[in-house]
C-alpha cells in the first residue's frame, strides 16, 4: 500500500488538464452491454474503478481492448454471462449499473449487493422497484439480487428519491423494453444526459435527460457507437479549490461551466476570482479566503462530492463556515483527520461548523473515502511541515495521476510505499 507525502506552502501555478468523468464513463461502459456489436469510447479516465469495470465486462463475456491511452473498444456481441460476483462488486458500487443492461438484453441478471466508499447507506431498493415496474421479478438470496423477466414493458415510474444510479439503471433497462417508459423525479446530473447521449448515438430514443422527467421509447436493438465522455466536473472543482487555497494562479481545462454553477458561485462567495479562458477557467485570489455556508443537494444544487474539498478550504478561511450534508449520513469522516492538522471543526448532526484558523500543520492522517482523500491532499498543500496521507488507494478510484499533476503545478508532493502498514502487532 502507498502513501502520499506533501510539504505544504507552495502556491500552485500553471495549466492542468481534466480527464473524462468517472461517473459518466462507468455507466456508459456498462451500457455497451446493450449493444450487440462494438462501442468505441474516448476520453475514458485511467482509474482503478475503470479497470474494475473492464474486468467485470470481460467476466460477463465482452471483449474489451484499450486502443489508446484513454480509448476503449468494447465488443459485447460475445457476452454470455449474467452474474456480477461479489469479488468485483464489493470494490466498486457502480458495478450495480450492469444490472439494467443485462436484464434488458438477456432478461436475466444476478448481481452481488454492492460495496464502495463507506460514506453511508445507499440502498438499491429504488433500482429494484423500477425493474419490477418494467416487468422483472426480483429475488434476493445469499447476498445477491436476481432479476428475471419474460419481457420488459414500458411503464410510468416515479422515483422515491432522484437517485443517479437508479435513474441510469432504469433508463438502460427501458432502452430495449416494449413501449414508452417515463421516469419522474429523475436525477438531473450531467452524467445522466451523457449516458442518454451515448444510448441515442447507438440508436436509442431518449428525451428529457438532464431534467426531472425522462422519456424512453424502447427500440428493438442498439447499434455500433462511437462516443466521447464529458470532462469530470468533480476533478475540475478539486483543482480549482487547490489553486485558490494555495493562493496560486492556475488554468483548469476543460471545464463545462454549466455543470459547475453551484460550485463556482460558492467559490466567488469565498473571494475567489474565476476567468473564462478558452475551454477552461483560470482561478486566483487577491485577498484572504472568506467563509461560506453550503448545503449539499442533488444537481443542480451543490454536489456532495465537493463537500470535503470545500471544508478543507473553509479550515483556513477568515471566519466561520457552516456545511450541511443532506445526501449521505456518514460523509464527515474527514473531519477528525483535518482536526489532527489543526482545523477547528465541530460536528452537530448533519452540520459541520468550521472556524477558520491562520494555518494548518502537517500530520499523519488516514483517508476514509475518495473525496475525503482529496480534501486531505488539499489541506496538506497549505499545511506547515510534512503531511503523510495513508490509505490513498481511494484516490486512485477517482483521480488520474493526482499527485503527479499537482507536482507539475509546483506542489512538493510524491507517493511512496507505506511501510507503516507492514508492521503487525
Amino acid at each position: 500500500m502507498d502513501k502520499i507525502i506533501i510539504e505544504g506552502g507552495m502556491p500552485l501555478k500553471g495549466n492542468i488538464r481534466v480527464m473524462g468523468a468517472k461517473n459518466s464513463a462507468l455507466p456508459v461502459m456498462a451500457a455497451s452491454l446493450l449493444i450487440q456489436g462494438k462501442s468505441v469510447l474516448h476520453n475514458v479516465p485511467d482509474l482503478r474503478d475503470v479497470k474494475t469495470m473492464v474486468a467485470l465486462l470481460r467476466m460477463l463475456g465482452a471483449k474489451v481492448q484499450k486502443t489508446e491511452s484513454h480509448s476503449y473498444l468494447i465488443d459485447a456481441s460475445t457476452c454470455n454471462q449474467f452474474e456480477a460476483p461479489y469479488e468485483l462488486v464489493k470494490t466498486m458500487r457502480a458495478s450495480v449499473v450492469v444490472m439494467g443492461p443485462l436484464v434488458s438484453r438477456f432478461l436475466k441478471a444476478r448481481i452481488s449487493l454492492p460495496g464502495g466508499c463507506a460514506i453511508g447507506s445507499r440502498p438499491i431498493d429504488i433500482h429494484l422497484k423500477g425493474f419490477e415496474k418494467l416487468g422483472a421479478e426480483i429475488t434476493i438470496t445469499h447476498g445477491y439480487v436476481e432479476a428475471r423477466a419474460e419481457k420488459l414493458k414500458g411503464a410510468d415510474i416515479t422515483l422515491d428519491f432522484p437517485s443517479v444510479g437508479a435513474t441510469e439503471n432504469i433508463m438502460m433497462a427501458a432502452s430495449l423494453a416494449d413501449g414508452k417508459t417515463v421516469i419522474k423525479n429523475a436525477a438531473c446530473e450531467p452524467e445522466i444526459k451523457d449516458l442518454a447521449d451515448f444510448l441515442n448515438t447507438a440508436g436509442g430514443n431518449i428525451c428529457g435527460a438532464g431534467t426531472d422527467t425522462i422519456e424512453i421509447h424502447g427500440v428493438k436493438e442498439l447499434n455500433n457507437a462511437e462516443f466521447s465522455i464529458i470532462p469530470d466536473r468533480i476533478e475540475a472543482g478539486t483543482y480549482l479549490i487547490a489553486a485558490a487555497m494555495t493562493n496560486g494562479y492556475v488554468t483548469v481545462t476543460p471545464v463545462i461551466t454549466a455543470h459547475q454553477e453551484s460550485v463556482l458561485e460558492k467559490m466567488a462567495e469565498a473571494g475567489i476570482y474565476l476567468e473564462k479562458n478558452g475551454e477552461g477557467l483560470t482561478v486566483y485570489r487577491k485577498g484572504t479566503l472568506l467563509p461560506i455556508n453550503i448545503k449539499t443537494m442533488v444537481f443542480p444544487g451543490f454536489p456532495t462530492d465537493m463537500q470535503a474539498q470545500f471544508m478543507a478550504m473553509a479550515c483556513i478561511a477568515e471566519g466561520t463556515s457552516i456545511i450541511s450534508e443532506t445526501i449521505f449520513e456518514n460523509r464527515f469522516m474527514h473531519v477528525p483527520e483535518l482536526v489532527r492538522m489543526g482545523a477547528n471543526i465541530r460536528v452537530e448532526g448533519s452540520n459541520a461548523i468550521i472556524a477558520g484558523v491562520p494555518s494548518l500543520t502537517g500530520a499523519h492522517v488516514m483517508a476514509s473515502d475518495l473525496r475525503a482523500s482529496a480534501a486531505l491532499v488539499l489541506a496538506g498543500l497549505v499545511a506547515n511541515g510534512a503531511t503523510h496521507i495513508h490509505r490513498i488507494y481511494h484516490i486512485d478510484r477517482g483521480y488520474e495521476l493526482f499527485e503527479k499533476k499537482l507536482a507539475t503545478l509546483g506542489a512538493r508532493i510524491h507517493r511512496e510505499r507505506d511501510v507503516s502498514n507492514e508492521y503487525h502487532v
